[in-house]
């Protein structure tokens, strides 16, 4: 169950060249995507509106990746390769974040779901 409160998450890539921040509720809603891209990274994300999400730096370090219908938009660091968000296919106005590699938050809770 999800809290209504939200707070600030702030996360990045692996080497720190990319860094962000996202409201989002307090307790995470977190999705283990099972597209082909997905289920290879063992990509795990909670998704945000666009607007709830500010790229604090390294906007010039992302590089993007796109396949089969070019509506999704794996954005990667160029430097450490880490993906930090990306645009998912499911939900063109929003962020997917990924907060088991990378987002640092008050949140204690992460409610999981697997897409079957």
């Amino acid at each position: 169950m999800s809290s209504d409160r939200l707070v600030e998450h702030k996360g990045g890539c692996h080497c720190g060249a990319v860094r962000f921040s996202v409201l989002a509720s307090e307790n995470l809603d977190v999705i283990h995507c099972n597209c082909s891209i997905c289920n290879k990274k063992q990509n795990h994300h909670f998704i945000v509106p666009k607007r709830s999400f500010t790229l604090l730096q390294g906007k010039s370090y992302l590089t993007t990746y796109t396949f089969n219908t070019g509506k999704a938009k794996h954005t990667f660091c160029s430097i450490c390769g880490v993906q930090s968000f990306y645009t998912p296919r499911s939900n063109q106005d929003g962020y997917g974040e990924h907060p088991l590699a990378d987002v640092q938050s008050s949140s204690d809770t992460l409610n999981s779901t697997r897409l079957k």
